[in-house]
């Protein structure tokens, strides 16, 4: 997929259901509700963080880039997808303007299933164990732990709130990541992203390319109100874990 931009992309009948209109409107003030309670409720938690990170390393607390969503919208009777950039939030786990370079060439083994260079990135990798770059060199101290406890992914709550995510879905891709998109896996942005979803549960940065696009696929094909609190609730012993993060 060569252009990442603005796409308008019609839900034919054999991809994802789009999932009624009730049910979206339902998810939106589920998030929004949700959402802004966990702000209030962790707001102490944003704050410690926030100064371990300014005490940590030079540079802002949060971290903003630049992710590909999918937005629903209905055109003369139909549904379609828009695919379309947002800004995502984050606490930043970096060290400010690092190369790009070791992410990007770890997103192109990863996508390709190359485990040669998957096994050069991280030596030793045994089943279960998460696919990233072991010893990320741009990661700061904080930032490792705040990986390690997924506390980084909290800012997003503010990404629900203003409507850019839900809680559940399948997890926003960067724009060099749609780049590599083949058809079948553009197809796993026909619904809201979100901070976890169907392929986090099951098991996060430890599972393929291809497995997680079919676990988002899956996701999309039988959403409904109570998948997405199953999902919800399983994501707390998952993060407890720590199994499949870094």
């Amino acid at each position: 997929m060569a252009d990442v931009g603005l796409q308008r992309v019609a839900l034919a009948a054999d991809r994802p259901r789009s999932g009624g209109t009730a049910y979206f409107v339902a998810k939106r003030v589920g998030d929004v509700v949700i959402a802004s309670l966990l702000l209030v409720l962790v707001s102490p938690l944003l704050l410690i963080v926030a100064i371990a990170i300014k005490l940590d390393s030079p540079g802002p607390v949060i971290f903003a880039q630049q992710r590909i969503r999918g937005r629903r919208t209905r055109t003369d009777g139909e549904t379609t997808w828009v695919i379309e950039p947002f800004t995502l939030y984050k606490f930043r786990t970096m060290q400010v303007a690092t190369d790009t370079s070791l992410h990007r060439d770890y997103i192109t083994a990863y996508m390709r299933g190359d485990e040669v260079r998957l096994a050069e990135l991280r030596p030793g990798r045994r089943e279960g164990e998460s696919f990233r770059p072991a010893a990320d060199p741009r990661a700061t101290t904080v930032g490792r732990v705040l990986r390690t406890l997924s506390l980084d992914e909290l800012p997003q709550l503010w990404n629900v709130v203003r409507g850019d995510m839900s809680l559940v879905g399948p997890r926003p891709p960067l724009d060099y990541e749609v780049e590599m998109y083949e058809e079948q896996h553009l197809t796993r942005l026909f619904g809201p992203s979100g901070i976890t979803g169907w392929a986090q549960v099951k098991g996060r940065c430890s599972i393929d390319f291809e497995e997680a696009c079919r676990l988002d696929l899956e996701y999309l094909a039988n959403r409904s109100l109570w998948l997405d609190l199953k999902i919800m609730l399983l994501t707390i012993p998952v993060v407890l874990s720590r199994k499949g993060a870094d």
